[in-house]
């Protein structure tokens, strides 16, 4: 992994519990934007997203599960935890985030708020 990609440990939970944060991708167009973030071996039903206020917040347990009677030698991802924050702009509605999950790469689509999207302004002719 490249510095660019690696995934960055140091953030906490609420609970101060240590958790990986993962690479995102965020590519604004005219209309709102969209996050990529990656999330390997997370599965929908241990992935948590919660909008409040101007405050996005992503969290998600790994869910590989180990047989009884082995063990890994080898680890890459050695916290069980992801967790990543992002403060909204206003200019986003919150209330229309579009979330999917696609072999570990989590698709979130949040729309620009009505009163930010680009209109298109009628010249009438007297």
């Amino acid at each position: 992994m490249t510095e660019k990609t690696a995934v960055t440990k140091d953030t906490r939970t609420a609970s101060g519990e240590a958790t990986l944060m993962p690479p995102v991708d965020v590519i604004e167009d005219g209309t709102g934007i969209t996050l990529y973030a990656d999330l390997p071996g997370v599965p929908k039903d241990k992935l948590v997203l919660q909008v409040e206020a101007d405050t996005l917040t992503i969290e998600g347990e790994v869910g590989l599960a180990i047989p009884e009677d082995m063990e890994a030698s080898h680890a890459e991802v050695s916290l069980p935890r992801f967790r990543r924050v992002f403060t909204l702009s206003k200019e986003l509605d919150p209330s229309k985030v579009s979330a999917e999950l696609n072999q570990g790469v989590l698709t979130l689509r949040i729309p620009k708020a009505e009163h930010a999207q680009p209109r298109r302004i009628e010249i009438k002719v007297d």
